[in-house]
């Protein structure tokens, strides 16, 4: 007679699968921020639940890094991310109040210091990056979706006088938050489709990111149109010269199905397209306006060349700065708000708000770490074998938000996800293990 053997305790079975999701509990409040920004935005709201759940984000890698007991930064990741906080804190003290001066210190350390030290403290991996990327690529889905129906439906923000702007849940108050939130996405998409390893992952990607393709075109951001296609194209460029020429040919295949074919959104896309190189023949008012503002901000530094006039400070300044031709503020209205005078309080150009409120030493302290993490990042890439999609994704992010910044500043709700995809060109550049991090996707801990 046989004996029967002992069946294992049912608690027994998911130990490994336990194991596995416990290894990703460090990077899940990262994940948690993302998810947050797929909420609707309150109109005038100044902090969102995702700004609180970056602050969490923040003292949850410190209490990570106690608990490992080591240095959490190299030396080297100390200084490229610590080197802006001089620049922020001099002009900060030539703010014009002391409110302004600490609510602006605490945005720009959140976004270029603190939330980006704390990713790179919290990602140890390539599948805990891998986690964080493919979220960033489900909200820009998320938030395309609801663009493109805005769109079809007609319940979008005006834009020449149909509310046909795909804005996402952001409203017609941040028209660049969708846009900025989908070309993140595509960028991610992009770098997974060209270095990943498996091909069913290489499918999804690339199949997600010609979808990411409609929502980017329909919210009529030339900013985001141009980053994208610089970041996409030099990802392209680092994977070989027959891979991008395949990509492209795909690319432009699509773009005239959609365009040609189906005529999506066919006369709108022309003529924005069209106005991106009319800067001095017959520029519409926004292109006047951005020039206006950038003009008073070259003046602003001209009168402080050194530190600036001081952290948020740029509206008191500007009047007495810009020239006529500036109007007094855009017009919003559509997809669920009504119409409202947007007052033009930056000179929606990163490089010039730093050089006019911080002068040349916020300037190149802040530009200066960004630039550094960029060449550190394709340096780690070239010694790259096993985690190029990574790197792609990396180089790709801080591509794209270094050419958006010459269009577009830090502001709104959407300014969180700048501060995690500073946070992931930072791991990989800086972070001890982001090179050689295989050894976690078979569970090895």
């Amino acid at each position: 007679m046989t004996t029967p053997t002992a069946a294992s305790p049912p608690s027994a079975l998911p130990l490994p699968a336990l194991r596995r999701a416990g290894s990703l509990l460090p990077v899940l409040p990262l994940v948690a921020v993302v998810a947050l920004l797929g909420l609707p935005v309150a109109p005038d709201s100044s902090t969102t639940p995702a700004d609180a759940a970056s602050a969490v984000v923040v003292l949850w890698a410190v209490a990570h890094s106690v608990r490992q007991a080591r240095r959490p930064l190299t030396r080297t990741a100390a200084v490229v991310l610590g080197l802006p906080v001089v620049g922020f804190a001099v002009a900060a003290g030539g703010a014009v109040t002391s409110g302004a001066a600490v609510a602006g210190l605490a945005r720009y350390l959140q976004v270029f210091v603190l939330v980006p030290v704390a990713v790179v403290l919290l990602v140890r991996d390539r599948r805990d990056a891998r986690l964080v990327l493919w979220s960033l690529v489900g909200l820009a889905l998320w938030q395309g979706a609801i663009g493109v129906h805005q769109y079809l439906t007609g319940t979008g923000a005006s834009y020449q006088g149909a509310d046909i702007r795909a804005v996402g849940t952001f409203g017609a108050s941040d028209v660049m938050g969708m846009a900025t939130v989908v070309a993140y996405g595509l960028v991610v998409a992009t770098g997974l489709a060209l270095g990943a390893r498996g091909r069913r992952e290489r499918a999804v990607a690339a199949g997600c990111a010609l979808v990411l393709v409609v929502p980017l075109a329909v919210s009529f951001s030339r900013g985001a149109w141009i980053a994208t296609a610089v970041a996409c194209g030099a990802q392209l460029l680092l994977t070989g010269l027959r891979p991008a020429v395949k990509v492209c040919a795909a690319a432009v295949a699509a773009s005239v199905v959609l365009v040609g074919g189906f005529g999506i959104g066919a006369a709108a896309l022309q003529e924005r397209l069209t106005s991106i190189t009319q800067v001095a023949a017959a520029p519409d008012q926004s292109v006047v306006d951005r020039y206006s503002l950038w003009a008073a901000a070259t003046d602003m530094w001209r009168e402080h060349p050194v530190t600036g006039v001081g952290l948020k400070a740029f509206p008191e300044h500007r009047d007495g700065h810009a020239s006529l031709a500036l109007s007094s503020g855009s017009d919003t209205e559509g997809a669920g708000q009504g119409f409202r005078r947007q007052p033009l309080l930056s000179p929606h150009n990163m490089y010039l708000l730093l050089l006019s409120e911080q002068g040349l030493l916020g300037l190149l302290t802040a530009a200066g770490s960004w630039l550094a993490l960029l060449v550190c990042s394709l340096r780690r890439l070239r010694r790259a074998r096993h985690v190029r999609d990574c790197a792609l994704v990396a180089c790709g992010l801080l591509l794209w938000q270094l050419v958006d910044f010459a269009y577009a500043d830090i502001g709104g709700p959407s300014t969180v996800l700048t501060a995690l995809c500073f946070g992931v060109g930072a791991w990989w550049a800086l972070a001890r293990d982001a090179a050689p991090a295989t050894a976690a996707e078979t569970g090895a801990r």
